[in-house]
């Protein structure tokens, strides 16, 4: 199955826009803006399930908090924990 890559980066950048929470959508709007054009298609199809946690968990997580996401893809993880965000 062919996966349209432009429409899933926009699909991947609004919902890192619109979360509910005004930090969350700062937050991963930033780290998605950063890191989209650098990762494969299939690691664009992870960040896309990455976006399914909760706004609590991934703040959690980003804050040291909580290790235990049920989200299992190390890359996209590890590039979310080292993301340093800039207010």
């Amino acid at each position: 199955m062919k996966i349209d890559i432009d429409n899933l980066k926009k699909r991947i950048i609004y919902r890192s826009q619109y979360r509910g929470t005004r930090e969350m959508d700062k937050l991963l709007y930033s780290f998605i803006k950063e890191n989209i054009n650098k990762i494969d298609e299939s690691k664009l199809i992870s960040l896309e399930k990455f976006l399914d946690n909760d706004d609590e968990n991934l703040f959690k997580f980003y804050n040291d908090n909580v290790n235990d996401l049920e989200y299992k893809d190390d890359y996209i993880l590890e590039l979310f924990k080292n993301f340093k965000f800039k207010k």
